[in-house]
């Protein structure tokens, strides 16, 4: 028993673990294929996961001078495969800047300031939270679900909301009137520091 389990332990200390995608022998799906056939002659095959999954492009072995950023709202991408030079997201860690060539990583976005910098020109968009994926080719993707350009935002409109916000966070009689409440008053707090900052 022992050395089974020594051996087993071995095997799966020497797999190699990493983000990058390596293609599934085609002889396995032809043997799943096959296998499926012979239970469920009737129909077809399903699709396995990584059927779906698309390669990684390569590693460039040299630091690119731009980074690629997709910006992904539910009903639109925003930003497509645009070249800048850098952009500052609101991790829920702080303030992250990513240029190209940044360590391949996945934060959580909480209400705050995008900024993306294209030379001399710094475009900043309000975000109520979302997430955002580095990849190690210099590629970053932001998915949120609302983000409105800073310069769209009217102050007066944003103290409004928060004094609303904040009369329905004392007079919330349960729970989830009190959640729905801090939530709107979070945002405005977040859209507020962003308007004075």
């Amino acid at each position: 028993m022992l050395p089974r389990a020594s051996q087993l332990a071995g095997a799966a200390a020497s797999r190699w673990f990493s983000t990058i995608y390596a293609a599934a022998p085609a002889e396995a799906e032809e043997m799943f294929n096959e296998a499926w056939m012979k239970v469920v002659p009737n129909f077809d095959p399903p699709k396995t996961p990584l059927s779906f999954i698309q390669p990684s492009p390569p590693i460039p072995t040299s630091i690119p001078s731009k980074l690629t950023l997709n910006f992904h709202l539910p009903y639109s991408s925003h930003l497509s495969n645009k070249q800048v030079d850098m952009v500052i997201v609101p991790a829920i860690t702080g303030q992250m800047g990513v240029l190209p060539g940044h360590t391949a990583t996945m934060t959580e976005l909480k209400p705050g300031i995008i900024s993306l910098q294209e030379g001399n020109e710094i475009t900043k968009y309000f975000v109520c939270g979302g997430f955002a994926f580095i990849h190690p080719n210099s590629v970053a993707d932001i998915i949120t679900v609302e983000a409105v350009p800073l310069d769209n935002i009217d102050p007066n409109m944003v103290q409004k909301g928060l004094a609303e916000f904040s009369q329905k966070l004392n007079s919330a009689a349960t729970d989830y009137e009190k959640i729905e409440a801090q939530i709107g008053v979070d945002v405005h707090n977040a859209l507020q520091s962003a308007l004075m900052g």
